[in-house]
């Protein structure tokens, strides 16, 4: 997986929780400028444990599935793909104004619900027999900052772009499932 696949996926993956950021950016009352470093931690730790999980249970598995780890890499990203882009479409995102987004336990159960795709990946990587370490850092990395990011956007702008993030995050993990799939089968 080159650099620039790996940066695309992490921001794809990122996407769900930027979303959930931007929304509890808009809902935070009072506002503390440390409430985007916590729901950036929250949610970047998250993304970055559940990839090296996935890859740990796909590596117990692996002998299973050798023969058909393309077709696994491709249907687990497109099913998640398309499962965030008619999330985004219908609006199913929950409504963070209705808790306190900065709370620890609630952020915890976040963090968990949108990395859960990220274990996915993390599966798919193992079965891709890629490694695992970079990507997860990346994909960490990466979700800390859109999501400390984030909260200020939510802040300021509210709930204007929170389903379009997940849209095109889902856009972005359909198109790698499709080119991993090519990458195999040889088109």
């Amino acid at each position: 997986m080159s650099w620039l696949e790996l940066l695309m996926l992490a921001v794809a993956l990122a996407m769900d929780a930027m979303a959930v950021s931007i929304a509890s950016g808009f809902a935070l009352r009072p506002f503390r400028s440390w409430h985007a470093l916590k729901i950036g931690l929250f949610f970047g730790a998250a993304q970055a444990i559940m990839p090296m999980l996935g890859w740990l249970a796909g590596s117990t598995l692996a002998g299973f599935i050798a023969a058909l780890d393309h077709w696994v890499a491709f249907g687990l990203l497109v099913i998640i793909g398309v499962k965030m882009m008619i999330e985004a479409w219908r609006g199913d995102t929950e409504k963070v104004s209705d808790r306190n987004p900065a709370d620890s336990r609630i952020l915890l159960v976040l963090a968990i619900a949108t990395s859960l795709d990220a274990l996915a990946v993390g599966l798919s990587l193992c079965v891709l027999d890629q490694p695992i370490v970079a990507p997860s850092l990346v994909i960490g990395l990466v979700t800390f900052c859109l999501c400390y990011a984030g909260v200020y956007v939510g802040r300021r702008f509210g709930h204007i772009f929170e389903r379009k993030a997940e849209l095109l995050g889902g856009l972005i993990l359909v198109g790698i499932g499709v080119k991993i799939l090519f990458d195999h089968i040889g088109v």
